[in-house]
């Protein structure tokens, strides 16, 4: 398949309609490539491609098919002709995942295998792979680098490390492959318009999204998983990154690819800085003006204690590094939230509002 990298490129987005999928598609678009986005809509909503388009100028395609599907992504990839693939389509919740761990082995394991098995047969060799910080479980030194020991502790991250090796073994068998596995960190913040954010269905499992529910008066404290870790403050402690410095590390991974044919590149997408579950509270109370309760609870199963990342190769190799800061990240999340507080469903109409946006 003929390579367009250095300028214009047409990228399949799986999972496209997600939190960090649609607003990589935001990236893409206004770096000039073509976007065609693949979602079940099974914990996204197609909100966020009207969402895309408004801030873009830019409508991607956009087909409702799980990845899973082999013969509606077949005909979907012969039509798109994609000359790279994001892959961002899966469950992602870790405490979910440690309930029903069956579940996302074969959804996230099958979607993977069926997706590589599809663009081999259509000769697209190049893909970008979300992968997660959660491959290295409790690690043995921080902050953590690509090298360290992979040794997840909960079936979500050992899903994002099978499928590397999915992905690495592809590459490893045919010369003609080329990946970038990127283990992100805490994606927070949302784009800077405030037209697309973070909108999980349900119960959140993670903090910012869960905490700004709070903030927006859906939910009336934040339960703290525990204040007996070995942390300055008691709290765990993750490297938060903005959703659109993460976008941007997709982006310097897809220059990247055409001149890594046969490699399967790993880079760590991080801040280089821990941040405690308090610390972001605080800063979110000084954005949002509310005081955001919370309620102490025992530990999850599943959650480290402290994690972040050596950003180091992600810049010696994309030229890449986070730029935004966590005022950033909690004054665009609030922007977000603050006008949308149901997301991206309208608001029912037997709950009034009163003041700002906030629910009573």
């Amino acid at each position: 398949m003929a390579s367009r990298l250095t300028s214009m490129a047409t990228v399949l987005v799986t999972g496209g309609a997600g939190y960090v999928g649609s607003h990589t598609c935001v990236a893409l678009l206004q770096a000039g490539h073509e976007v065609a986005v693949v979602d079940s809509l099974a914990n996204s909503s197609a909100g966020a491609i009207d969402a895309v388009a408004g801030i873009t100028g830019c409508r991607p395609r956009f087909d409702a098919v799980d990845c899973r599907d082999e013969v509606a992504l077949e005909k979907i990839i012969a039509e798109v002709r994609p000359d790279a693939v994001f892959h961002f389509a899966g469950l992602k919740s870790v405490p979910e995942s440690v309930k029903d761990p069956l579940r996302y082995y074969r959804h996230n394991l099958e979607s993977a295998a069926v997706l590589l098995s599809v663009m081999n047969r259509a000769g697209a060799h190049r893909i970008v792979f979300s992968s997660s910080a959660t491959v290295y479980g409790v690690p043995d030194e921080l902050p953590v680098a690509e090298t360290a020991s992979l040794r997840p502790c909960n079936p979500y991250g050992w899903t994002k490390l099978m499928v590397e090796r999915m992905i690495t073994d592809m590459v490893e068998a045919d010369p003609r492959w080329s990946a970038a596995l990127l283990r992100y960190f805490n994606p927070v913040g949302a784009h800077p318009s405030g037209l697309i954010g973070e909108d999980p269905g349900g119960v959140p499992g993670n903090l910012m999204p869960y905490l700004l529910q709070v903030a927006v008066g859906r939910r009336p404290a934040l339960p703290l998983y525990g204040t007996d870790y070995p942390t300055p403050d008691g709290t765990a402690r993750r490297d938060y990154i903005h959703v659109m410095d993460l976008a941007d590390g997709h982006l310097a991974a897809l220059g990247n690819l055409e001149s890594s044919a046969g490699q399967a590149m790993i880079c760590n997408l991080g801040t280089g800085r821990a941040v405690s579950v308090l610390e972001v509270i605080e800063a979110m109370e000084k954005v949002s003006g509310h005081s955001l309760p919370h309620e102490v609870c025992d530990r999850r199963p599943g959650d480290v204690p402290e994690l972040w990342a050596d950003p180091a190769q992600a810049f010696r190799d994309l030229g890449w590094s986070a730029n935004r800061t966590l005022a950033d990240m909690c004054r665009d999340a609030w922007t977000w939230q603050s006008s949308h507080p149901w997301g991206y469903r309208r608001l029912p109409p037997t709950i009034p509002t009163t003041g700002a946006g906030v629910l009573p």
